[in-house]
């Protein structure tokens, strides 16, 4: 099954160009499913900085406007996106270039995706 999700993230990654990977992630940074390129940059997959998006987005629930359901960050050179998807976090690499309306649109693909690994994660 892990392969076949696995082939699927790399056919949805391989669609949009710039995107270097996917990563599905408890809240603390554990990778449970990642789907990268070689030129993914090493330090926006490691579980420390993935963990701070957990803090980031309760951070962001205080101020009123509700749950935070995507992060966004964007460096010299990548671009960051990362979804809330309770208990887990996909993250998305790209370059700078990468459209970024098209890697939130494969939020829906997404989805079913996390749900099963959320099932995973609760159960285990």
């Amino acid at each position: 099954m892990v392969e076949e999700i696995k082939k699927n993230l790399y056919e949805i990654a391989s669609k949009i160009e710039g995107l270097y990977g996917i990563t599905f992630t408890d809240r603390d940074g554990v990778p449970l499913l990642k789907v990268t390129s070689e030129s993914a940059p090493e330090p926006a997959i490691k579980p420390n900085f993935i963990s701070t998006f957990c803090l980031a987005i309760d951070q962001g629930s205080k101020l009123g406007l509700g749950k935070t359901n995507t992060l966004i960050c964007t460096y010299s050179q990548y671009q960051i996106v990362q979804m809330n998807k309770h208990p887990l976090v996909v993250t998305f690499v790209a370059n700078q270039q990468c459209n970024l309306g098209q890697i939130l649109a494969l939020e829906a693909q997404i989805d079913p995706i996390a749900s099963s690994l959320a099932l995973t994660v609760t159960e285990i």
